[in-house]
């Protein structure tokens, strides 16, 4: 049965949850830093460099990877057998300042029951440096990143199929929050809870619609509950304890 998607008021009843399992980038920290910004510009940059591309066209071929393939990297290992390493390394070569400690969230994660877990697109070197940034790597029990996806990347199901039985979890009482609608398609239909994080950040208006960071009022029918604020959606919940 498909789940009707609830309003940010409502309040989240995740007392079933034993395992919670959070994207990175624009997720776990504010869009408005800008920070998913020097990674795109890094991308455009690493695809200028490859083919002697001009920045527009560069661009032009960056997105058209992107909505195809998941991700930029997945396109560009699939048609140009791009080392990912390499890619990995170069794009995520950003100033993590612009990211701020984030005490409050610190708190909310550390009162949360059970395991928890950074499950990203990223290399796992990007998300210690991001959630070191923020004050908050130490809460999580473990970062799985693209490498342990096998480089398969979200919103392709097998890279959910592999964290959960990696980690041994079971998907009835795990939620995960994301910032992108698509990649919540694969958890809501594995039987985990979904979290939608909406961001108005004006950079992001030049996403692909395919393919974008949720803007606030975006919904969909796998998503069972939406905020833009996760720290305040963490307290504001019913937790079990």
């Amino acid at each position: 049965m498909t789940a009707a998607p609830k309003s940010q008021n409502v309040t989240p009843d995740l007392t079933h949850v034993e395992s919670w399992v959070f994207d990175l980038d624009n997720t776990l920290y504010s869009a408005d830093c800008q920070l998913f910004a020097q990674i795109d510009a890094r991308m455009t940059e690493f695809i200028c460099g490859r083919f002697e591309m001009e920045r527009g066209e560069a661009r032009r071929l960056q997105k058209a990877y992107y909505v195809e393939y998941g991700t930029t990297m997945s396109g560009l290992m699939t048609r140009h057998d791009v080392c990912p390493d390499e890619f990995l390394e170069f794009v995520h070569d950003i100033d993590v300042s612009v990211v701020h400690e984030n005490p409050d969230l610190g708190a909310a994660l550390a009162a949360l029951p059970g395991r928890k877990f950074i499950f990203t697109n990223g290399s796992v070197k990007h998300a210690e440096n991001v959630a070191g940034a923020l004050g908050v790597l130490h809460h999580f029990d473990e970062i799985f990143d693209i490498k342990a996806a096998g480089y398969a990347p979200k919103p392709r199901r097998e890279p959910y199929e592999k964290f959960l039985a990696s980690h041994g979890i079971a998907p009835q009482g795990a939620v995960m929050f994301e910032d992108i609608v698509q990649n919540l398609e694969a958890p809501h239909a594995l039987g985990m809870t979904t979290v939608l994080v909406h961001s108005d950040a004006a950079w992001l208006d030049d996403e692909p619609h395919e393919k974008r960071p949720a803007r606030r009022g975006d919904n969909a029918a796998h998503v069972h509950y939406v905020t833009d604020d996760i720290t305040a959606f963490l307290k504001a919940a019913t937790i079990s304890s």
